[in-house]
């Protein structure tokens, strides 16, 4: 059997800190004049609000990233690039058999075994190391949008389980129909 959770990372791009993007360009090791230019891109930028004659004093804004910016995907592929390889890693520790997709704020873990216990099992372990990681980088999990899909190759109707997360303030989940 075949078992997957998808998972979404709520307000993504406006999460992402301007402090920690130039610590991660550095530990990637690129050039040191790369890291130089974002920290001066993002580091030390300042916004105001108008509203109809009403504006706002200045005020420093350390996180958040407009979608639409050229550098957004890069910077967020950078930022998200880093998160799964410290899950890889804690995974691979763990010897939890899980593989990742990831679509920048979206995820996937897909699970093989032939024991719904097992398989629920990896995905629960799988979730609760990723939103600890993701919560240490300033990101949070939408869980009321999580779900968990069942897959078998049996030609007979089979009784999935439901993946109780709601131990670590996730959801009930009950599979979908596949």
């Amino acid at each position: 059997m075949t078992s997957t959770l998808a998972f979404d990372i709520a307000q993504f791009f406006p999460s992402l800190n301007h402090w920690l993007l130039p610590l991660i360009i550095r530990k990637a090791e690129f050039d040191p004049k790369v890291s130089c230019f974002f920290s001066n891109y993002l580091v030390g930028r300042k916004t105001q609000y108008f509203w109809n004659k009403f504006s706002s004093s200045f005020f420093n804004v350390n996180i958040g990233m407009d979608q639409g910016l050229a550098l957004s995907l890069i910077l967020s592929a950078l930022y998200i690039a880093l998160v799964l390889y410290i899950l890889e890693k804690h995974l691979k520790i763990l010897k939890i058999p899980v593989f990742i997709l990831s679509f920048v704020d979206d995820g996937l873990f897909v699970a093989q075994s032939k024991l719904f216990t097992i398989l629920n099992s990896n995905l629960f372990y799988s979730y609760n190391i990723t939103s600890s990681i993701l919560e240490t980088f300033g990101l949070i999990m939408k869980h009321g949008k999580i779900e968990v899909f069942h897959f078998s190759r049996s030609y007979s109707l089979f009784n999935s389980s439901l993946l109780n997360l709601s131990i670590s303030e996730g959801p009930v989940l009950w599979p979908k129909n596949t």
